[in-house]
């Protein structure tokens, strides 16, 4: 490690490392509430055995950056569709008194608000390894794993690797972020030894990494290609028919690939600590857009009732269908992003190298060899209304000029949602609340009366337009 790699890691380690009496008073917490949630359990009848998990029971998490995850493991005798019900209310009478928010993986957990601190009590059934019931029921298994074969010496290497991905953005597995999870991250230590390693590991990245650290399939490497994928590959230690790195978006690793290489060339504390974004003015927000070129259609809708994975779920799978929608009606759309703030509104931002195009486009048919394919052809173009000249020859083929339906992007938008879009595949919350509440649509500046009253919005625009990563200016600028 170069003598500025090993000055910055320093720096970081600093800021990150938990002090003895952050570590006093998590752990003084976590006992309280596993204690809590164990009398309440009890109290409700139900046999469950609570345990710490997550960063804190591993000794990897961050002084800045802490949520505290309490399992509560209950006897298999729980049936599945009550398992999150009956939990839930465990929980909620072991923190009442703390603000609380119903949250939903695969199944309801509680997330708490106590003594300043982010407390996720999450229900799992107690199995033995490999007969699981929900996904939640590996955790202990990851956690005991974790704590088994992750040295003292490495913790802070953890530290370093999380803080370096939260700050390109690549941190999180849920769908909102795609990317990075802690177990993950963790996994990564000890595979490659260190936090410089693991990035020159992926500097290096190709088209595909395979990690199989319990080596489950060793002189069988070609059946990993078979059952996974994804271009990287972590076998699950507790679980070989897993991969743990399933979640991470292709964008969010070639980010992290890109973003390692970068610091090595260049290590910056900027890395793990961004520049907060300053949204454009008002003024300098018109000049962009000017001079941009190009046309910014954004469409915003009203609150839709999901927990925050089913929401960007539902979001991502509406702005694709929407892209698609612009796409085969020869809009050409250069870039799309969506944001929400998850309590009062939603958005859709499309741009496209133009708002209207021509009333009429070329259309190709098939060569004249294919004689069938020109029989059709010819007979659904001759004497339509649509036909604006031809058929005739052209390179060997049957071309027509046709019209246009739609020449006008916030006008063929507005038309297909205004009963919801399911048939142009918008996701059915968002899908509801378009039919029923409404949604508008907005063209370049009409934006500003919005950009001007929600600052994390104006952020997420200065940043779309902007159109790179932090990093990028710390590795190059």
């Amino acid at each position: 490690m170069n003598s500025r790699i090993r000055e910055v890691c320093n720096k970081i380690l600093e800021r990150i490392v938990p002090s003895e009496e952050d570590r006093s008073r998590v752990e003084s917490l976590t006992r309280q509430l596993e204690r809590r949630i164990a009398e309440t359990a009890e109290k409700f009848g139900v046999d469950a055995t609570v345990r710490l998990e997550g960063s804190i029971a591993k000794d990897t998490w961050l002084k800045d950056d802490l949520d505290i995850d309490i399992f509560m493991m209950v006897p298999k005798t729980l049936p599945r569709h009550k398992l999150g019900d009956v939990c839930l209310k465990i929980a909620k009478e072991a923190t009442k008194g703390s603000k609380q928010v119903e949250r939903f993986a695969e199944h309801p957990y509680l997330e708490a608000f106590v003594e300043s601190f982010t407390v996720n009590i999450v229900p799992c059934y107690h199995v033995k390894k490999g007969e699981w019931l929900s996904a939640t029921d590996r955790t202990p298994f990851h956690t005991d794993y974790i704590k088994k074969h992750l040295k003292k010496n490495l913790r802070n290497e953890v530290r370093l690797l999380k803080k370096f991905m939260k700050g390109i953005d690549v941190y999180g597995a849920e769908i909102k972020i795609g990317g990075f999870s802690g177990y993950l991250a963790e996994l990564l230590i000890l595979h490659y030894g260190s936090f410089i390693n693991v990035l020159k590991g992926f500097a290096n990245f190709k088209k595909r990494l395979t990690i199989d650290i319990q080596n489950y399939y060793k002189g069988r490497e070609n059946e990993l290609s078979l059952l996974f994928k994804e271009p990287l590959i972590v076998v699950d230690p507790v679980d070989k028919g897993r991969n743990v790195a399933s979640a991470v978006q292709r964008e969010k690793l070639y980010s992290f690939v890109a973003a390692s290489r970068a610091f090595l060339k260049n290590p910056s504390e900027k890395y793990f600590y961004p520049p907060e974004t300053k949204p454009l003015t008002t003024e300098q927000l018109k000049k962009a857009l000017k001079n941009r070129g190009s046309t910014l259609i954004f469409i915003t809708f009203e609150f839709v009732e999901a927990v925050p994975d089913v929401l960007w779920g539902q979001l991502y799978r509406s702005i694709r269908s929407l892209q698609k929608l612009l796409t085969l009606n020869d809009f050409k759309v250069l870039r799309s992003s969506c944001w929400s703030d998850e309590k009062t509104f939603n958005v859709f931002l499309f741009e496209l190298e133009q708002s209207r195009i021509s009333i009429v486009k070329k259309h190709y048919g098939p060569p004249l060899e294919k004689s069938s394919e020109c029989e059709r052809f010819l007979r659904k173009h001759l004497g339509r209304s649509e036909t604006v000249a031809g058929p005739y020859i052209e390179d060997g083929r049957w071309v027509v000029e046709v019209q246009r339906k739609f020449t006008d992007a916030p006008t063929l938008l507005r038309e297909k949602l205004r009963g919801g879009g399911r048939n142009v595949g918008v996701a059915e919350k968002i899908s509801e609340i378009l039919k029923n509440k409404g949604f508008k649509v907005y063209v370049d500046l009409e934006i500003l009366g919005l950009y001007n009253s929600n600052r994390e919005f104006a952020k997420f625009l200065t940043e779309f337009l902007s159109g790179k990563p932090k990093w990028l200016e710390t590795a190059y600028g």
